[in-house]
C-alpha cells in the first residue's frame, strides 16, 4: 500500500471489516513533532488485515503550530477508523533533551487525540515493538517495516515511521492475544 501524505484516505483503499466478525481494530501511532507514522490494523478470527496508514508531516517552523496541525489529523483519523485501542511508541532515549522534550509533546498529542475518542492507549519502548517483530529489540527501520509488510500480506513501501506504526500496533494485537490465551490457559 503506498504511504498517505495526508490523513485522508481514499474509500477504495478502506478494509470493511464485518461488525460481526468480532474483531479488534488498533491505530499504532510513531509521534514525532517532523513526522509521525500511523497505521490501523483490524486482526479477526487471528488474521491481521492492513487497514490504512501513512504519515502526518506538518509544515513550518512554529513548533505550537505543528502540534496543532498534529492534533486535528490524528484526531480525525481516530475519529474516522474507530479504533478499539490505540498503541503508540514511547519516546526513546532522544540525543538531547530538546529533542526528548519535543517527542514528548507529540506523543502527548496523539495520546491526547486518542482520549479525546474514549480510546483506551497501550504504551511500547521502542526496543519491545522491534523485538516482537524483528525478535531482537536493536532491529533497524528497514527491518521492522519489511517484517510488518510480510505479517499483514502486503507489498509495504510506506514511510518509515507509518511501518514503525504499523509495528507498534501489529505488537499490540500479538501482546493482547497472548494475554488472552494466558487469561485462558492460567
Amino acid at each position: 500500500m503506498p504511504p498517505r501524505k495526508s490523513a485522508s484516505p481514499a474509500p477504495d483503499t478502506l478494509a470493511s471489516p464485518s461488525p460481526a466478525a468480532g474483531g479488534v481494530t488498533v491505530i499504532g501511532i510513531d509521534p514525532g513533532s517532523q513526522c509521525t507514522g500511523w497505521g490501523v490494523v483490524r486482526e479477526a478470527s487471528g488474521v491481521l488485515t492492513l487497514v490504512d496508514c501513512g504519515a502526518i508531516r506538518p509544515k513550518g517552523d512554529d513548533f505550537a503550530a505543528r502540534l496543532g496541525h498534529l492534533f486535528r489529523e490524528l484526531h480525525a483519523l481516530v475519529g474516522r477508523h474507530a479504533p478499539d485501542e490505540a498503541a503508540i511508541e514511547n519516546v526513546h532515549a532522544a540525543r538531547n533533551v530538546a529533542t526528548a522534550l519535543k517527542l514528548g509533546q507529540a506523543r502527548g498529542v496523539a495520546v491526547a487525540a486518542c482520549a479525546a475518542h474514549g480510546v483506551a492507549v497501550a504504551d511500547y519502548q521502542p526496543s519491545e515493538i522491534k523485538k516482537a517483530l524483528v525478535g531482537t529489540g536493536g532491529a533497524d527501520k528497514e527491518q521492522v517495516s519489511f517484517m510488518v509488510a510480510r505479517v499483514l500480506g502486503v507489498k509495504g513501501g510506506w514511510a518509515l515511521d507509518t511501518g514503525d506504526a504499523l509495528a507498534a500496533a501489529v505488537c499490540h494485537l500479538n501482546a493482547r492475544r497472548l494475554s488472552r490465551l494466558a487469561r485462558l490457559g492460567g
